[in-house]
């Protein structure tokens, strides 16, 4: 039992020095204090029931019969007390307890009597015991309830969780365990060098960069290379996410920063990384508030801290965002995040990479060909490409597959793409398959012969769950930018499918299946009038610039229809196949171009 005591004593004390310092009694009923509590409860119990066993419950006798005993000489001892009874002790040991009188010369009649005389309370052995054990339990509630309200009080909330910032560099991967952003490994290298060689640039005043901001899409593997760094540079890795620092109470954020800084400090040099930093890193405006809220006090005291610490202290604050526009500028200027690294979309050879990476662990067919799976992936992140993979594992999984066939990996490529396929199609009506077959065939013919560069990997007209009712993948070649011609070709593209279902179907059967290829057609055309400054003038009003792309969206529109119109018969050898089929791939569509092209 004392083993006992001693552990779990020792054990609650570990808790509570564990969370010193803002975060005292977080782990309250962790372990070690559940199981002290237990013990306590339980020894309380016991002697409870020990005091009620050996404290014998005195026989009551009539107060007559205790006069009678007196006189008779068998009355050893009394204990006299001002409550409704006293006891006494007779010949033989026995104790008994009878009415109390309370006649003040009864004292003196039992010292006569040569009684032995003792005054003190009416209170049992037991009593006492459920006095002590109410007292402890009582307590332990009070305790209980004063813990946990001051976990929710905003003191408590002023701390950063220790798990927001934990040292796991140790674990981290190194950059040769990174397929892809060469450009970006080679971008932080001299970051790394810095902290694992500082002496070598200090002898040419050199300052490390005090902050590096990851930027790029989603999924492209800006936390990973956060953690690669501070793996290289066998530092600690800190990492939070900008929500963390904005909370309900004012001021709490600014001391999570403080908070989090200091940690780092205490490390020596360390790694900072701080995901999403949009979320507190907004650009500031004067408000209702005069911009003193909590996120700008945030703000505010991570733009202190970043200025505060030098370059010795090797310490290097790391972020990542998809919206690099709409950061404050103070954190943008050299000083705070003197890097901008862009983390983008891995090109052919960094897919190939990163297929061959997560290939490594799975059993493949060798009619899988990586090679030919990389370039129908353009646009693919890594984490897409991670994705298709693990999905095409779970299909041959199911299948209860001896490898992972092509089939498994089509399937996880549509799954991916547009969702997994719709089982019952019974709700669907001929006429709206013979709609759909049209459209597609029109956005696949348009690709193919205005957009030779391309590929068109698949022509389905399979819907959905995520309610496409069939879709055209066009995959384009890896290029630094476009020629005029180029985006006028994608904006037909895109504009075919509505010109198909007009050609065939008549211009009061189109129908509501185009509104996405209208939605990128119109934001391209934007782009080409006003970002790319390839219309008519280089400058444009407001109005000018939306004459302007209405007029060229209706010109390229008018195009993609007398388009289609010189190759209808091939555009309805196109559906026809597709209705049969639901699925047509790049062989399929070469093809039938060149079986109508001969004839």
């Amino acid at each position: 039992m004392y083993n006992v005591y001693i552990n779990c004593f020792f054990g609650v004390i570990g808790d509570v020095r564990l969370n010193k310092g803002g975060n005292v009694m977080k782990r309250f009923l962790s372990a070690n204090a559940i199981k002290a509590y237990a013990v306590l409860l339980v020894t309380a119990g016991i002697i409870f029931a020990a005091c009620m066993k050996t404290a014998e419950r005195p026989e009551a006798v009539a107060y007559t019969e205790f006069l009678q005993m007196l006189e008779k000489g068998h009355v050893i001892e009394a204990t006299l007390s001002d409550g409704a009874q006293f006891t006494f002790k007779a010949l033989g040991g026995a104790y008994h307890i009878t009415d109390n009188p309370r006649n003040p010369s009864l004292k003196e009649e039992l010292l006569l009597k040569g009684v032995s005389v003792s005054e003190g309370s009416s209170t049992s052995a037991g009593d006492v015991a459920g006095s002590v054990l109410s007292a402890v339990f009582f307590c332990s509630v009070l305790v209980f309830v004063y813990k946990a309200s001051n976990r929710q009080s905003p003191k408590s909330a002023m701390a950063l969780n220790v798990q927001e910032s934990t040292d796991q560099s140790r674990h981290f991967a190194r950059f040769n365990d990174i397929a892809g952003n060469e450009e970006a490994k080679d971008s932080v290298s001299d970051i790394v060098d810095f902290l694992k060689n500082p002496e070598k640039y200090s002898r040419f005043g050199a300052r490390m960069p005090r902050g590096v901001i990851f930027y790029g899409p989603p999924g492209t593997g800006k936390t990973l290379m956060a953690k690669a760094i501070a793996g290289e540079a066998e530092a600690p890795f800190y990492a939070v996410g900008g929500s963390d620092f904005v909370q309900m109470y004012v001021g709490v954020g600014a001391a999570r920063i403080r908070e989090l800084f200091q940690k780092a400090k205490n490390d020596g040099k360390a790694v900072i990384f701080i995901d999403e930093i949009d979320a507190l890193g907004k650009k500031r405006s004067v408000g209702a508030q005069g911009g003193n809220d909590e996120r700008e006090q945030a703000l505010n005291a991570l733009l202190t801290e970043m200025s505060g610490f030098s370059s010795e202290e090797g310490i290097v604050v790391i972020a990542a965002t998809n919206r690099l526009d709409i950061l404050d500028e103070a954190l943008l200027r050299p000083g705070r995040f003197d890097r901008q690294v862009e983390i983008g979309l891995p090109d052919l050879q960094a897919r190939k990479s990163i297929l061959r990476l997560h290939q490594s662990n799975k059993p493949f067919s060798e009619e899988v060909d990586i090679d030919s799976l990389a370039k129908q992936t353009v646009f693919f992140s890594g984490a897409m490409l991670e994705s298709l993979l693990n999905e095409a594992a779970i299909f041959a999984a199911k299948r209860l597959a001896e490898k992972i066939e092509l089939e498994d990996v089509n399937k996880a490529y549509y799954t991916v793409l547009a969702g997994s396929e719709k089982k019952d199609r019974s709700g669907i009506l001929e006429l709206e398959r013979r709609i759909t077959a049209f459209h597609e065939s029109g956005h696949a013919l348009a690709a193919k012969l205005l957009c030779p560069a391309s590929t068109v990997a698949k022509i389905t007209i399979i819907p959905s769950s995520r309610g496409a009712g069939g879709f055209c993948v066009n995959i384009p070649p890896d290029k630094m930018f476009c020629t005029k011609k180029e985006l006028k070709c994608q904006i037909m593209m895109n504009l075919a499918g509505r010109a198909s279902e007009e050609l065939f179907f008549g211009s009061e059967n189109i129908t509501t299946g185009a509104s996405n290829d209208i939605e990128k057609s119109v934001a391209l055309v934007k782009d080409y009038v006003t970002k790319y400054g390839m219309g008519e003038s280089l400058m444009h009003t407001e109005a000018s610039a939306h004459e302007e792309c209405a007029r060229l969206l209706d010109e390229l529109y008018e195009c993609a229809k007398s388009f289609l119109t010189c190759h209808k018969e091939l555009l309805s050898s196109i559906a026809k196949e597709l209705l049969e089929k639901e699925s047509l791939n790049e062989d399929d569509l070469n093809r039938l171009v060149a079986a109508v092209t001969a004839a």
